[in-house]
């Protein structure tokens, strides 16, 4: 992640500064500590993330991110700052201010705030990759009706993958053998043992396990943030309950804002026992 710093304070600066290159966070492509002469550089820099001071003499940072906004609105915004009015907190929010950074700067509140803001530009990217889902494909037309039905059904279960950002997972692979193994079989997932199915597929099916377990995980997590973004959007919406159990997303989502201590547990069968559900 590229990241752009705006303090009125050289201090403040230098210590996000080491705080993010120590911790592989990302690298500083610039800062200012005048905000009134910023606007251009952080346009022609167009960093992923803005840390931006709330109060500054020249210039507030809340002013500033609505004129940021207006040149590149894919920007995220991390406003610093010691002040607890809950006025300007709402104005932050409502500017598009992602979290916030309490001052005197604590090196455990940067990190988790700056990787949570990563995780959610990565997320936003992979769901922007996602392409519309074509019910047929001219290099299938051939294919006789079973045939087709299954390659349909193994499309759909991938374009859930997408919507979860689970595609570029080790795992979603996995998960894709399995449902095509049922199909295939014309049989559901508590017909048959997750160990014994990974046994079939796998000369490693303990690895295999994990590595479903872990994209499974990543799906939660990236359901989690969508759901804190936008609590009724169709994604959030759809599989928050039909995937998972809706009570552990909602314990991820306390965890991602440091509510709970632990995150959302995942359970492998109802997992792909929801993605086939998805698919008939």
């Amino acid at each position: 992640m590229r990241i752009y710093i705006i303090d009125d304070d050289i201090t403040v600066i230098k210590m996000l500064e080491n705080i993010i290159e120590d911790n592989d966070l990302g690298t500083v492509c610039g800062y200012s500590l005048k905000a009134n002469e910023c606007t251009s550089e952080i346009a022609a820099l167009s960093p992923d993330i803005v840390l931006v001071d709330l109060l500054m003499p020249e210039k507030d940072g809340i002013t500033v991110v609505n004129e940021l906004n207006k040149i590149n609105s894919n920007m995220k915004y991390i406003m610093i700052s010691q002040v607890s009015s809950k006025n300007l907190v709402g104005k932050a929010y409502s500017a598009g201010i992602d979290f916030f950074i309490n001052k005197p700067i604590n090196i455990i509140e940067v990190k988790k705030v700056i990787e949570n803001v990563t995780e959610k530009i990565k997320f936003k990217l992979t769901l922007e990759k996602i392409k519309d889902l074509f019910i047929y494909d001219r290099d299938n037309e051939n294919m006789n009706p079973s045939q087709n039905l299954s390659y349909l059904k193994v499309k759909k279960i991938k374009l859930v993958l997408n919507k979860l950002g689970m595609s570029g997972e080790k795992g979603a692979k996995d998960i894709i053998d399995i449902c095509q193994f049922l199909i295939e079989n014309n049989k559901n997932i508590f017909e048959i043992g997750i160990n014994e199915i990974c046994s079939i597929l796998s000369s490693n099916s303990k690895n295999m396990e994990q590595r479903i377990r872990r994209a499974i995980s990543k799906g939660l997590t990236n359901l989690a943030y969508l759901g804190i973004e936008d609590y009724m959007n169709e994604i959030f919406i759809t599989y928050a309950n039909s995937l998972y159990n809706f009570e552990e997303v909602k314990s991820e989502m306390d965890y991602i804002r440091g509510k709970k201590n632990s995150s959302g547990k995942v359970n492998i069968k109802k997992f792909i026992d929801g993605l086939m559900i998805n698919v008939e």
